[in-house]
């Protein structure tokens, strides 16, 4: 009777663990495969200032450690334009989101020569290109026209525009859908509230998501949740961030948190915050897990920016200073701690990663 009961309750454990781990399996069914590639250096985009025309693309060589201050302008003899917001490789293609400018400028990441610069007007208006994601062949820029442009990869040509809501800022991908956040930005004190959803199959808007005023970042993780992070109205409405279920793209929950943008990679989400710190939030516990990953006492001035690398797990963050001079670039290990310091140009927001 008693090895009866000892056999039982090794098969109830033995379920018990089975459906545990499908459970987690289900959830993970998202998550990429490793990464198999050998970085050769990497590019930061600089803003530069408002309505100065001086945006810059900072290139730093891994094996001569050598320091490129605008490697865009030394290539291809004129520079990037005004308030370069985004840029992303896809492909065997780099690309940069020149907000002010109302340009898409499509590059050699290997070189940093120019490819094709797309003007993004209507009638002669500047949409005004925020940022940039991709699916498969197609390439999807936010406007603050109020549109996300769909181009083809391979082509360079945009084939559509998706009227979404105001002011659209960050996307991502899940499930077979666009989210996007419609910030209403430039409608101070009357924001947007609302992420609208595309159907990547129809290239269609399917449904506009309720959240906090003034969306502004969005992420997915590895588990099918979307993260927004809103602003709020810098009143009485506190800045939040909304998890939202894409597989029924209900708001799962909205917590009280402040963070204009976030970058996941694998459970963790690295997030700028004031003070000169890098908020660690854990998506698969869906808890703070740090209040400020650098560990090691590194004194960041303006926090501006977070990448992470795949391949390496080094974090490096942009340090926009006074806003006006030159910036720095920290690479941190995936402990905190510093590995080195790049300076560049004015107001770094991104890092993106060369493969040789």
């Amino acid at each position: 009777m008693k090895q009866f009961k000892q056999q039982t309750i090794l098969t109830v454990l033995l379920l018990t663990s089975i459906f545990a781990a499908c459970k987690k399996d289900d959830r993970s069914s998202n998550q990429p495969e490793p990464p198999k590639a050998e970085r050769v250096g990497l590019y930061v985009l600089c803003e530069g200032l408002f309505n100065a025309n001086n945006t810059s693309l900072t290139y730093y060589n891994y094996n001569d450690k050598n320091l490129v201050q605008d490697q865009f302008t030394a290539v291809n003899g004129r520079g990037l334009g005004d308030t370069g917001n985004d840029i992303k490789v896809h492909g065997s293609k780099m690309y940069i989101v020149v907000n002010v400018s109302s340009t898409l400028e499509i590059v050699n990441p290997k070189s940093g020569a120019s490819i094709k610069r797309i003007d993004m007007k209507d009638n002669g208006v500047g949409r005004q290109p925020r940022y940039v994601v991709f699916n498969k062949n197609k390439a999807f820029i936010s406007s603050f026209d109020g549109t996300v442009a769909v181009l083809d990869t391979a082509s360079l040509t945009i084939e559509q525009y998706i009227k979404v809501g105001r002011n659209p800022e960050q996307m991502a991908i899940s499930n077979g859908k666009l989210y996007v956040a419609n910030s209403g930005g430039l409608d101070y004190p009357n924001y947007d509230n609302t992420v609208s959803v595309i159907d990547l199959n129809t290239l269609k808007e399917i449904k506009k998501i309720t959240v906090v005023d003034n969306p502004r970042g969005v992420a997915a993780d590895p588990y099918g949740d979307i993260y927004v992070l809103s602003a709020g109205n810098y009143t009485n409405i506190k800045s939040s961030m909304a998890t939202i279920d894409s597989r029924t793209d209900l708001v799962k929950t909205a917590v009280d948190f402040s963070g204009g943008s976030m970058v996941i990679n694998g459970d963790y989400a690295y997030i700028p915050s004031s003070g000169g710190k890098v908020k660690v939030f854990n998506v698969k516990t869906e808890q703070l897990d740090k209040d400020n990953f650098i560990s090691d006492g590194t004194k960041v001035t303006t926090t501006y920016g977070v990448a992470v690398d795949e391949l390496s797990g080094e974090v490096f963050v942009t340090d926009a200073k006074n806003y006006t001079t030159g910036g720095e670039v920290f690479c941190f290990d995936k402990d905190g701690k510093k590995k080195y310091t790049i300076s560049v140009g004015i107001n770094p927001n991104k890092v993106v990663f060369i493969n040789k």
